[in-house]
């Protein structure tokens, strides 16, 4: 049984517990994540990845099938995944507040 995507998710590898923004996705937009509506918290930016499913904290992400580090925080089904709630495994994960210097998380 094939499940409902919105087009504007790109699902890179079927292992993949994130799907990809093909296109900016508004803030309170509902869009269908294998055949289950979803409306999005914040805005979506290109490129920018969004979790395929509910993820745990310490949960490893699959990229490409790869893992790309974990979330620090547990995360809902179409939630944006960065670096506020996602951490590399191999490198030191950045952010940079506004006023202050890059910080090391």
């Amino acid at each position: 049984m094939q499940h409902e995507t919105d087009p504007r998710l790109i699902l890179l590898s079927p292992e993949d517990n994130c799907l990809i923004a093909a296109a900016r996705l508004p803030a309170g937009e509902t869009l269908m994540i294998e055949g289950e509506p979803v409306m999005l918290a914040t805005t979506i930016e290109l490129a920018h990845k969004i979790a395929r499913r509910a993820l745990s904290k310490d949960e490893k992400v699959l990229r490409y099938g790869a893992i790309i580090g974990h979330v620090s925080v547990d995360v809902a089904r179409g939630e944006h995944l960065h670096t506020h709630n996602l951490e590399s495994d191999y490198i030191p994960t950045y952010t940079h507040d506004a006023g202050h210097a890059y910080v090391q998380h």
